[in-house]
């Protein structure tokens, strides 16, 4: 699916086809109540000190005749959020120590377990957001066979991605450094990402 998608993203990047643009997709985030949760270190996962796990519910409107991951590409593009790529989630535990990570559901339902062993299972359907500060296990253990994800980073901070229990040492000096998106990447600088990751004093 991956090589597939990489395909139809180019060719709709060079024509615009099924597009919806970065001016029009903001107008396509509908208004959600943020699902927060934490998580603790679990020995092998140190998950993020401070930071919840932040689910939008529903929050993109995919219709329209727009191609869906395209929606999410410029919607996450718009509010600052880029580097984006198509496929589904690892079906290892794994988490990003230097840079925080959106997931936007672009087709299908999922049940993805968010801060490792000891964390919680959620399941996910098209339109959802996932939005994962740094440290945040995440691990898909069922997909639907259409299920697509479209994942981005902020612009700030350098994907790594670890899965040993050696990258921990590292990682939970790394973590608590990687700074607050400028951005809510649903809902750009209005957004409650900035209250919800506050900075520390």
């Amino acid at each position: 699916m991956p090589i597939l998608e990489d395909v139809k993203e180019y060719v709709q990047r060079a024509t615009g086809l099924r597009r919806p643009g970065k001016k029009e997709a903001p107008d396509l985030a509908r208004p959600r109540k943020p699902q927060t949760a934490r998580f603790k270190e679990d020995g092998l996962i140190p998950n993020h000190p401070r930071w919840p796990l932040v689910i939008y519910r529903g929050a993109v409107d995919l219709g329209d005749g727009h191609d869906p991951a395209a929606v999410m590409e410029d919607l996450f593009e718009a509010n600052g959020w880029g580097e984006t790529w198509r496929d589904g989630i690892y079906d290892y535990v794994h988490y990003h120590s230097r840079i925080h990570e959106v997931l936007g559901i672009a087709r299908g339902r999922g049940r993805v377990r968010f801060g490792g062993s000891k964390g919680r299972i959620f399941k996910l359907k098209a339109g959802d957001v996932a939005i994962l500060p740094a440290g945040t296990g995440h691990q898909c253990l069922f997909a639907d066979e259409d299920f697509l994800v479209v994942g981005a980073y902020p612009r700030v901070g350098t994907y790594d991605e670890c899965t040993q229990v050696e990258d921990r040492p590292k990682a939970l000096k790394t973590i608590p450094k990687v700074p607050v998106p400028r951005k809510d990447p649903v809902y750009g600088a209005g957004g409650l990402l900035s209250k919800l990751w506050k900075k520390p004093k």
